[in-house]
Order: C-alpha cells, then sequence, then structure tokens
C-alpha cells in the first residue's frame, strides 16, 4: 500500500457538541470510543474528534503506511520534526510531526 491520507482528526473541547454538530449539519454517525475520542461515521473520510488533553490545535490529516519506521525515517530525511513519538492507540501505532511549512500530520501503521 502507497503512503496515503487516510483519517483526518478535528480537535474538540467539547466532543459531544462537535459529534452532534457534525450528526446534525451533514448527517455523519457517531461511533463512541470512549470519553475524550469519537468517530464520524459516512464523512467521506475516516474521521474522529479528538476532545484528551493531548490533541493538537488544529485538523491532523493522518496518512497510512505499511512500515512506520521508514516511514518515520523518510519524513525526517525531507526536513520533518517529530512533535510527538511513535505511540500506540486501539487502531496501531502513530507518530505526529511538522513538515518545513509548519503543518502537522501524523503518519500510523494499522494494527493487524
Amino acid at each position: 500500500m502507497p503512503d496515503k491520507i487516510t483519517y483526518i482528526e478535528f480537535p474538540s473541547a467539547d466532543r459531544d457538541a462537535s459529534g452532534a454538530f457534525f450528526e446534525q449539519a451533514f448527517g455523519w454517525g457517531r461511533i463512541n470510543y470512549g470519553p475524550s475520542y469519537e468517530g464520524l461515521d459516512q464523512a467521506g473520510i475516516d474521521t474522529g474528534i479528538d476532545a484528551s488533553s493531548e490533541r493538537v490545535s488544529a485538523p491532523l490529516a493522518i496518512v497510512q503506511t505499511d512500515d512506520l519506521d521508514a516511514a518515520q525515517a523518510r519524513v525526517l530525511a525531507a526536513g520533518g520534526t517529530i512533535t510527538r513519538p511513535q505511540f500506540d492507540f486501539p487502531g496501531g501505532r502513530r507518530f505526529h510531526f511538522r513538515e518545513p511549512g509548519g503543518c502537522e500530520l501524523a503518519v500510523f501503521v494499522e494494527r493487524l
């Protein structure tokens, strides 16, 4: 699988209010993953709402890869800066980085 954006996360100070907004405004379903995270169903691309204290301050595009270590090496070689080292989450493992222009993204490998 080539590296590609497969997920978008929206930060939120109020997960329930954000979820209700997207449900009412666009008809997207809601999937509860716990007290600080909610998935959105039928948004066109897999999407979630992150209300955790570690959330980023802007929407986060997430790139899926087959080899997380190799992707991290490519990010660093291309001039990216790691903003959050690799960590496990319910869907797999990921890291966050900032590209030279300032945009923060994440790369993840799916847990099989």
